[in-house]
């Protein structure tokens, strides 16, 4: 039996995780006992873990765990991802093209020069290791806005919604280079298959239908035949995603309901507290092998081209590309919002992590020495862009802090602190 008071304790802690900040701590520790894992005595059960296949054989689904981690826990991940998209497009700063302008361009300007120096940097080694090219063109989304929220409240609040509005294109992309270029083995049959429950599903959310014993295994008929496509399944999220309604409407009982509040209300917490962690202590257990392997992957030009297109691409492509917008059209910043600050969102952007690691994975299967050695790209460009952006960031915060005082010594604006008025 459960005690009494555990469903308001389980409603704080649901509460907790919707935080930014929180679910990006998650996501840091799961990453780091990886890490640990993989360079202590006790790397081989973790590794034989990771390789352990779990799953129904007759289903094609004999999956490892770290591919039920990659394909199943990361589709409930751009599952919501798939709702933020739609919010954007439908409600947000996406359907007005003026204002979503900037952060798209910069968001294309941030995938293309990683890209970029990617493939200039593997351009001598052949066409195995060029298969890697979009690995550093993803931010994550999570870890980027934890970090933002750590940083201060003193930044103005339009500098978080151009970091949300450049994520989600991001995402966006991503997800469209994620079906378009690793895609394997394509069966149509399954595909044109999968737009049945994918239509039920869309019909039953419709219509305000919200029993899990319906949408539940509709929703997993979708992800499994999306698999069995060829198709990456985290697609099978954002479609599902898609699909859910934005716009408020009136219920059965009169009151005011939204269909994709009351998704991602109760699936953001498993998204940020269990998916999105376990995925990263799955995919983030690189077996360094010591100074010689750290050596060896430091040489590697997989691992400098993930690691400079993170830390270099990112900001180059993401800041300039704004500016030339800004400068060839009648594009211009939201009022609050500086060019230091975007200097600052374009090496947060840096952070690559899920989305990096995840199409590490599908980049180079079957080369274990392309896998470990990107995951070591991605890991120190992420760990190095968080940690120059919130220098950046912070010093811009120190002085959002300061003008704040400024402003509430000299209220009149005249430019003589009023205290000095008052004769005090």
């Amino acid at each position: 039996m459960f005690r009494r008071g555990t469903w308001p304790e389980s409603g704080r802690v649901a509460a907790i995780l919707r935080r930014e900040t929180v679910g990006g701590m998650l996501v840091l520790v799961a990453a780091l006992a990886a890490v640990v894992l993989a360079n202590t005595p006790a790397q081989d059960g973790y590794h034989r873990l990771m390789a352990a296949s779990v799953g129904p054989v007759a289903l094609h689904l004999d999956l490892t765990v770290a591919q039920w981690a990659a394909d199943g826990l990361l589709a409930l991940f751009f599952f919501v991802v798939g709702l933020e998209l739609k919010r954007e497009f439908v409600a947000g700063d996406l359907r007005d093209p003026a204002r979503a302008a900037l952060p798209v361009v910069a968001a294309v300007g941030g995938m293309v020069v990683p890209a970029v120096i990617y493939v200039l940097i593997n351009a001598l080694t052949g066409a195995d290791t060029l298969r890697g090219w979009a690995i550093p063109t993803a931010t994550d989304i999570a870890f980027a806005v934890a970090v933002l929220a750590v940083i201060g409240s003193q930044l103005p609040s339009v500098l978080r919604t151009f970091l949300l509005t450049l994520a989600v294109v991001d995402d966006l992309l991503a997800i469209v280079v994620i079906a378009v270029f690793y895609a394997s083995g394509l069966d149509f049959g399954a595909l044109c298959l999968a737009l049945i429950p994918l239509a039920l599903f869309a019909a039953a959310v419709r219509r305000g239908l919200r029993s899990w014993w319906l949408l539940v295994p509709l929703g997993l008929c979708t992800w499994a035949l999306i698999h069995a496509s060829g198709i990456h399944a985290t697609v099978a999220g954002v479609l599902l995603g898609f699909t859910v309604p934005v716009i408020r409407r009136t219920d059965a009982g009169g009151g005011d309901f939204c269909m994709a509040d009351h998704f991602e209300h109760r699936l953001r917490p498993l998204s940020a507290g269990i998916a999105v962690p376990v995925f990263a202590f799955c995919a983030a257990g690189v077996t360094f092998g010591g100074l010689s392997g750290i050596r060896a992957a430091l040489t590697d030009p997989v691992t400098l081209g993930v690691l400079f297109g993170l830390l270099v691409g990112k900001a180059v492509g993401i800041v300039s590309a704004t500016a030339l917008l800004a400068r060839f059209t009648r594009a211009s910043l939201d009022d609050g919002l500086r060019w230091p600050d975007v200097c600052g969102i374009g090496i947060l952007g840096g952070i690559g992590f899920t989305v990096s690691l995840l199409i590490t994975e599908l980049a180079f299967p079957g080369d274990h020495q392309a896998v470990e050695h990107a995951k070591v790209g991605v890991l120190l460009g992420s760990v190095g862009a968080a940690l120059v952006a919130a220098a950046v960031l912070r010093m811009r915060e120190l002085g959002y802090r300061e003008a704040a005082r400024v402003e509430s010594i000299d209220a009149d604006g005249d430019g003589i602190p009023d205290v000095y008025q008052r004769g005090d």
